[in-house]
């Protein structure tokens, strides 16, 4: 590269293009683009949206979840397959790209949009890494439904986690002690993808067993809900888990775990459930 290119690119003080540089104004042009096709691309989704979706659909819906927010009355299906139709339009979305679609998306409060911004990530984890966490805490943390949330924790996290097993450890660690339920709902919900793959059970099992006496459904069922999918492949584990737990566990919790288990194992765990005992002690079936 030539010296007057160079300094096109880096400054001698901090590696950064000088004000006024080619290189500052190329960067404000890209970030209008990306900032305009956002725009274009998330009012296209919404007015498909609004096209394909019912007021009655919409009316059933708000009051289903009890959201504040805006409904079309869309389908789950249509605004994934809107979803998908609108991003394959135009240039494909790189990470900048896909982040500020998401951020447009998500600035109007209307619940479709966001669950396109959700869906959106879900649809490409290629682009998505460990920097990108505090972007999902937040629409976690904004999301206050369980419609937005589990999309956000088993897809979007839930390939993060696969990815990258041991440096998210920190940050499910962070979130299964926060004060936000949704967040420590997606600390759980995170750990579906990595557990069918095999990843160790000692993660999920220190969080749940911490949350366990917690009186809140969305934990509750969250933990069922692991138990139940992650005892398709590993019964052994699950069972060796909750038996000493079955005093203490919910029975929301209890008939999400015991769903998948072998008949006598279901039996003898729920016995101990409505005894409220520990069934440590019992012998194992046969």
């Amino acid at each position: 590269m030539a010296r007057g290119q160079a300094a096109c690119v880096k400054s001698s003080e901090g590696g950064h293009p000088p004000r006024g540089s080619s290189g500052s104004r190329l960067q404000a042009v890209t970030i209008r683009r990306v900032t305009a096709d956002a725009k274009t691309r998330a009012q296209a989704i919404e007015a498909q949206l609004r096209a394909i979706g019912t007021p009655e659909r919409a009316a059933g819906e708000r009051a289903y979840l009890k959201s504040d927010l805006q409904f079309a009355g869309a389908t789950v299906w249509q605004i994934r397959s809107v979803v998908k139709e609108i991003a394959a339009q135009g240039p494909p979305l790189d990470h900048e790209a896909l982040q500020t679609l998401v951020e447009e998306l998500w600035t109007k409060p209307m619940h479709e949009r966001r669950m396109a911004a959700v869906m959106l990530l879900e649809l490409h984890p290629r682009l998505l890494g460990m920097e990108d966490l505090g972007l999902v805490e937040r629409l976690v943390r904004e999301s206050k439904t369980w419609a937005l949330v589990d999309g956000l924790a088993t897809d979007v996290v839930g390939r993060i986690a696969l990815k990258h097993p041991v440096e998210i450890t920190p940050i499910l660690d962070r979130w299964a002690t926060d004060a936000d339920f949704w967040v420590r709902r997606t600390s759980l919900l995170a750990e579906l993808q990595p557990l069918r793959a095999g990843a160790p059970f000692d993660r999920f099992a220190a969080h749940a067993d911490a949350m366990l006496d917690e009186r809140e459904f969305f934990i509750r069922k969250a933990i069922g809900w692991v138990l139940r999918e992650t005892e398709k492949r590993r019964p052994h584990e699950v069972i060796a888990w909750l038996a000493p737990r079955t005093h203490r566990a919910s029975g929301v919790t209890m008939r999400e775990a015991v769903r998948y288990l072998p008949e006598a194992d279901a039996t003898r765990l729920m016995a101990a459930y409505r005894e409220k005992r520990s069934a440590v002690d019992d012998p194992p079936a046969d």
